[in-house]
């Protein structure tokens, strides 16, 4: 009978890809289940199987408790009575009764089998999850297996199966069952009933791993990619690097007659790919990437991330693209916002933002426009550029002397030392009602507010009934209530003003 259990362990174990461990674990399970089944109460088993020889126990668990405490007497026992079994027994442990073992040759052959095929599937299950998670970010071989409502089932081998959701599918790509294909693991779910490895044939990551694979260069990494931007199946965009001057990245990703870029845009349904140069100056690595149009004119604006591009007007079109694609391509691999225009909209668009910078300047320096527009026009922006820039700078300007000079650079640096004040002054004021003391004011409703950006009295202050109701779900009395406790303050800061006149 052992020599049969062992049999039966090693052939399950074998036939399945799974340890016999699993196997002996579901047998284990399948003979408690069976146990159980012989007792009317209700009553917990506990049975060990030797790996070895075969050879099993089977013993009756009881929970120690209190007396008052015990509400099942066929699986619990006060301690007095589990002392009588073990005398190491305590409350809140667990003691066990050797009992009559259930042969084996009479187990409910149905429930063994359920019992070992599902925890053969728990295991196989377990063990494909293990191994994807691992190639999660990675490209790998799969087979179409079939189309199910627009999303394609990919065969990956070993009985494991993935699924390529529709707006993962490269638009127009014809995938036919029995096609082989490179595929990128974009994830791999653990679910209650097995796992999901999602796929995808439009991921930027996609592209970046066929380079991978096709360039030792990049593999080894002496070549190394910075970004990828996709129109998926239309055109994309990478960019690469070389510490090394004496290697081409270019080149190198290109191949000998283009072979190595042709492997990956054939195995893109013809995507055609630009390969673009990095470089850590960002106007010139945006230049690079918006080729082959190359601007006339560029203008920086690192505080909002853009950058406004000026074309001549035959090349305008080239800049844009087919429906705005170049422009967009380009855009998501620099990670810049790019405005492209003509040389005239450039034109009008740079003189009204230096008419706008000029009048900045002579309103917080106390001068004359024109001074402001000296200024603008030898590339200053911003008060900080004037106090605390190079000085000698502002001595070659040949409209200041050096006495207007040292006068400019007080008058600047006094006015940010003024603005942070008031801006210490406006965040301490902030602080002395945050919204949290608000009379009124539940967890509930402080989540609410606080997720639209609501931290202060004043700032529920001002919102209207309607904005507070939307925001909130409560109604509109309690929303005007909550404002009106709000506005307080206010209403005392307007009547000590009128009391000190």
């Amino acid at each position: 009978m052992n020599r049969d259990l062992l049999n039966v362990v090693e052939a399950a174990s074998n036939e399945k890809a799974v340890s016999e461990e699993v196997i002996f674990d579901a047998l284990e399970t399948a003979l408690e289940a069976a146990t159980r089944k012989q007792y009317e109460d209700e009553i917990e088993i506990r049975v060990a199987i030797d790996r070895f020889t075969g050879d099993y126990e089977t013993f009756r668990c009881y929970s120690v408790l209190a007396e008052d405490d015990i509400e099942i007497p066929s699986a619990e026992l006060t301690l007095a009575e589990a002392k009588a079994i073990d005398e190491n027994a305590e409350i809140g442990g667990i003691v066990e009764e050797k009992i009559e073992n259930l042969p084996f040759g009479r187990i409910g052959a149905h429930l063994a089998k359920q019992v070992i095929i599902q925890k053969v599937r728990e295991a196989e299950r377990e063990k494909v999850y293990e191994e994807y998670i691992d190639l999660e970010g990675q490209v790998v071989h799969g087979t179409v297996k079939r189309l199910e409502r627009g999303n394609v089932v990919i065969d990956l081998g070993g009985n494991v199966e993935g699924i390529i959701y529709k707006e993962d599918l490269i638009p127009r790509e014809n995938t036919r069952q029995g096609e082989r294909l490179r595929i990128f693991i974009k994830r791999v779910v653990r679910e209650n009933r097995g796992h999901q490895i999602v796929l995808s044939r439009v991921a930027p990551e996609l592209l970046k791993e066929l380079f991978r694979v096709e360039v030792p260069e990049i593999a080894s990494g002496t070549i190394e990619i910075k970004g990828a931007a996709r129109d998926p199946g239309v055109r994309a965009k990478i960019a690469v690097y070389s510490e090394d001057p004496r290697i081409d990245a270019a080149g190198a990703c290109i191949g000998m007659r283009a072979s190595r870029v042709q492997n990956i845009t054939n195995e893109l349904s013809g995507e055609r790919i630009d390969i673009v140069i990095w470089d850590e100056a960002p106007a010139e690595f945006v230049i690079k990437a918006i080729a082959p149009a190359e601007p006339t004119a560029i203008v920086v604006d690192e505080e909002l991330q853009s950058m406004d591009l000026a074309f001549a007007e035959d090349r305008l079109p080239m800049a844009v693209g087919r429906g705005g694609q170049n422009v967009r391509l380009a855009s998501e691999l620099t990670g810049w916002r790019l405005n492209v225009m003509s040389e005239e909209e450039f034109a009008e668009k740079t003189g009204a933002e230096q008419e706008r910078v000029a009048r900045q300047f002579a309103e917080q320096l106390d001068v004359d426009e024109d001074i402001g527009m000296v200024l603008v026009e030898n590339g200053y922006t911003t008060l900080d550029e004037i106090a605390y820039g190079d000085v000698d700078e502002l001595y070659a300007i040949d409209a200041f002397d050096t006495e207007s000079v040292d006068e400019l650079r007080a008058r600047a640096s006094d006015v940010l030392l003024t603005q942070a004040i008031s801006r210490e002054e406006a965040i301490e004021a902030s602080d002395a009602n945050p919204i949290e003391t608000l009379e009124g004011m539940d967890e509930h409703l402080l989540l609410q507010v606080k997720l639209n950006g609501i931290h202060t009295w004043d700032d529920l202050a001002e919102l209207s009934v309607d904005e507070l109701s939307e925001m909130t779900g409560i109604d509109e009395a309690e929303s005007a209530e909550l404002i009106i406790r709000a506005r307080e303050p206010w209403f005392r800061d307007e009547g000590q003003g009128v009391d000190n006149e």
